[in-house]
């Protein structure tokens, strides 16, 4: 909140004022009638009503400050700021088939994808995010949306199995799209996380990723996983957790197939990233983070409101008063 004086220049004229007082304070010490002797009139004392015969002076004085005040057109005002947002549209596609339960990246992949994900939620702001995940085939949990809580509850309830097992990479991809392909925002992005190679779907990635190109979305890659793969973490009941092996009896390690999940990233203009462990794949997301940032701006104005009036009609009522008294209990006899 602020106040101001819209024309100040006018205060000036209060300058006046010490001047009208000193003129009328010396002419009223200027006798007016001659006495040969003024001892009688001295032991006189002046009245109270001698002495009220100033009010009228002061009234005066009192509506012409209000007027000078009035004339510089006070204001009282209120800031305002209108916020200016473009928003990101963000399509979360999550790998969450059986291979994703590999402890390389400690606790497990899918473990320490969900905490990296939710904090890169948490870091958003005017972003609309949404979620899909995709193992045998793909499905979309969630709609882009501003209500990050309900992305946090998805996220906790990921699991491996949810989608069947495989990698539909492709399909995973045009789910996304399909999410985005109607945004009015200005920016799309999908951020794929996997650690395997294509091997379900009835869409191939490449053939995904040009579809995305062509609808303006922006794919950015995450490849999670050591190099040269990792064993397989398989429940055997009775026996405890156990490894997934190959038919020949050797031990089935995962496989990436990073040289498809780079020609996705060139093809939309985004860009493929390697997470060999959860520091890593931290700093992916704020490196992607980063990247894409929301244009936010900031207008203020300040919208005033007018006061002269109030000024003014005191001013008027102080004047009747004045005129009031004067011809009345001040009024002069000739």
């Amino acid at each position: 909140m602020t106040a101001r004086f819209a024309s100040p220049e006018y205060l000036l004229l209060l300058l006046l004022v010490p001047v009208l007082i000193f003129y009328y304070f010396t002419r009223s010490k200027r006798g007016t009638v001659r006495y040969p002797s003024l001892s009688i009139l001295k032991q006189i004392g002046p009245s109270t009503w001698q002495y009220a015969r100033h009010s009228m002076f002061v009234l005066r004085i009192i509506a012409l400050l209000l007027i000078i005040i009035a004339i510089a057109r006070p204001q009282f005002g209120r800031t305002y700021e209108d916020i200016l947002t473009q928003g990101i549209d963000i399509e979360l596609a999550v790998d969450v088939s059986g291979s994703m339960y590999a402890e390389d990246i400690h606790p497990n992949r899918v473990e320490a994808a969900r905490q990296v994900v939710k904090d890169f939620i948490r870091g958003r702001a005017n972003d609309r995010i949404g979620l899909v995940v995709f193992a045998g085939y793909a499905y979309s949990v969630c709609p882009p949306t501003l209500d990050y809580n309900i992305l946090y509850d998805f996220m906790d309830k990921l699991e491996i199995g949810m989608a069947d097992d495989g990698t539909a990479i492709g399909m995973g991809i045009v789910s996304a799209v399909n999410r985005l392909k109607d945004s009015k925002a200005r920016t799309k992005v999908i951020i794929l996380l996997t650690d395997g190679e294509n091997n379900r779907g009835q869409v191939d990635p490449i053939t995904a990723a040009k579809v995305a190109q062509a609808l303006g979305i922006k794919i950015y890659t995450i490849g999670v996983g050591q190099e040269g793969g990792a064993p397989i973490p398989v429940d055997s009941g009775m026996f405890g957790r156990q490894y997934a092996h190959n038919p020949d009896g050797s031990i089935m390690l995962t496989r990436l197939d990073e040289e498809s999940l780079r020609k996705i990233a060139d093809i939309t203009g985004g860009r493929f990233f390697r997470a060999t462990d959860g520091e890593k794949l931290k700093d992916i997301y704020k490196i992607i983070g980063d990247l894409e940032k929301s244009d936010f701006k900031s207008r203020h104005y300040t919208r005033y409101r007018e006061l002269f009036t109030k000024p003014v009609l005191i001013a008027f009522f102080l004047i009747l008063l004045e005129v009031l008294l004067a011809n009345t209990r001040f009024m002069k006899v000739p």
